[in-house]
C-alpha cells in the first residue's frame, strides 16, 4: 500500500491546470503536490493517478512517489482564495499526494534532446495507458537533475468512465502523431519487447491494490472494492500484449483540437515554434512578396 502521511501545511495552490492541486508539507517532513478528492474531475482521476503513475515506477519510468495524504480542511484557514477554501473543505479526508521536485521545470522538446530508447518507453506506456494528454500542447513531463519524469496520468484509462463499453474502449488504437515525444523517433518496437512482457496479471494486481478502497466504493455495477480493482486490469492486460501493433506515429497536426477532455484543455499552451515552421514561414512570405 502506499505511504500514508498527514497534511501539516497548505502552502500555496498551484494553478498550472484546471484541477487546482496544491503543494502542503506533512508530518514526514516531506513536500508534496496534493490532488484533491473534492475537484471537479472526481476520484477517478486519482484512481487513474495511482495506478498508472504505479504501473509506469513498476516498469522504470521516473514517475514521483505517491502518497496519500490526509486532510483536515481546517489547514487551509488562512488562505485568502474562496475557490481554494472551497476545494479544501469538500477534500476532508483521504486525498493524493506527489512527492514535490524542486527546482524541476516543464520540459520544453526545443531544448531538451530525447533518445529514441526512452521516448519509445514512454510513447509505448502511454499507449498502453491510452493518455490523452502528453501532447506538444501540454506535455505533463518535468525536468529534473537532467532526468525525464513523467507527472499527471488524471486522463487515462479513459474506459473507467463507461464500463460497460471498457474491453471495446481499451481494444482502440492510439495515435501518437501529437505526442510530445514524437519528433525523437520513439522505437516502439524494442520498448514493445521490454515492458510488455512485465505486465502481467499479478504486477497489475499489485498496482490495483494500491488505490484506497474508499474511491471504489459504490462504483455502479460492482459490488465490492476489488471487483472494480480487477475491472482495471482485464482491459490493461489485453492491451499491453497489441498495443504496439496499433500505435500511429504520422505528421502531428497544427490545427485539429486536443483530444483531451475539456477541463484539461481550458489552459493549454499554444504549440512551440519549430525551426523548420519559421523557415518554411519565412519562404512563404519570401514568395508572396516576389508575386
Amino acid at each position: 500500500m502506499l505511504q500514508e502521511v498527514v497534511a501539516t501545511r497548505y502552502v500555496t495552490p498551484l494553478r498550472e491546470g484546471g484541477s487546482l492541486p496544491g503543494i502542503v508539507e506533512a508530518d514526514d517532513l516531506g513536500t508534496y503536490v496534493m490532488k484533491f478528492t473534492g475537484a471537479g474531475q472526481g476520484r477517478k482521476t486519482l484512481v487513474a493517478e495511482i495506478i498508472c503513475g504505479e504501473l509506469g515506477r513498476r516498469l522504470g519510468l521516473r514517475v514521483p512517489e505517491l502518497v496519500t495524504i490526509e486532510l483536515d480542511p481546517v489547514i487551509g484557514l488562512a488562505e485568502p482564495d474562496e475557490e481554494v477554501q472551497e476545494l479544501l473543505r469538500a477534500s476532508g479526508g483521504l486525498n493524493l499526494g506527489m512527492d514535490y521536485l524542486p527546482g524541476s521545470f516543464g520540459f520544453d522538446p526545443l531544448a531538451y534532446e530525447v533518445g529514441a530508447a526512452e521516448a519509445g518507453r514512454i510513447v509505448w506506456f502511454d499507449a498502453l495507458i491510452n493518455n490523452v494528454d502528453r501532447s506538444w500542447r501540454n506535455p505533463n513531463l518535468l525536468v529534473w537533475h537532467g532526468d525525464l519524469w513523467l507527472i499527471d496520468h488524471g486522463a487515462t484509462m479513459i474506459w473507467h468512465h463507461n464500463w460497460p463499453g471498457a474491453q471495446a474502449s481499451a481494444a482502440k488504437p492510439y495515435n501518437a502523431s501529437d505526442h510530445v515525444l514524437a519528433p525523437f523517433g520513439p522505437d516502439i518496437a524494442v520498448a514493445a519487447a521490454e515492458l510488455a512482457p512485465l505486465v502481467t496479471e499479478e504486477l497489475l494486481t499489485e498496482v490495483a491494490a494500491d488505490v484506497p478502497d474508499v474511491w471504489l466504493a459504490d462504483e455502479p455495477g460492482f459490488d465490492s472494492a476489488d471487483e472494480v480493482r480487477r475491472a482495471y486490469i482485464a482491459p490493461l492486460l489485453a492491451r499491453a500484449a497489441t498495443i504496439h501493433e496499433r500505435i500511429t506515429l504520422d505528421a502531428p497536426t497544427a490545427t485539429r483540437p486536443s483530444q483531451a477532455p475539456g477541463w484539461l484543455t481550458e489552459r493549454l499552451p499554444p504549440r512551440p515554434k519549430r525551426a523548420g515552421d519559421r523557415a518554411e514561414a519565412a519562404a512563404r512570405t519570401g514568395e508572396e512578396a516576389g508575386r
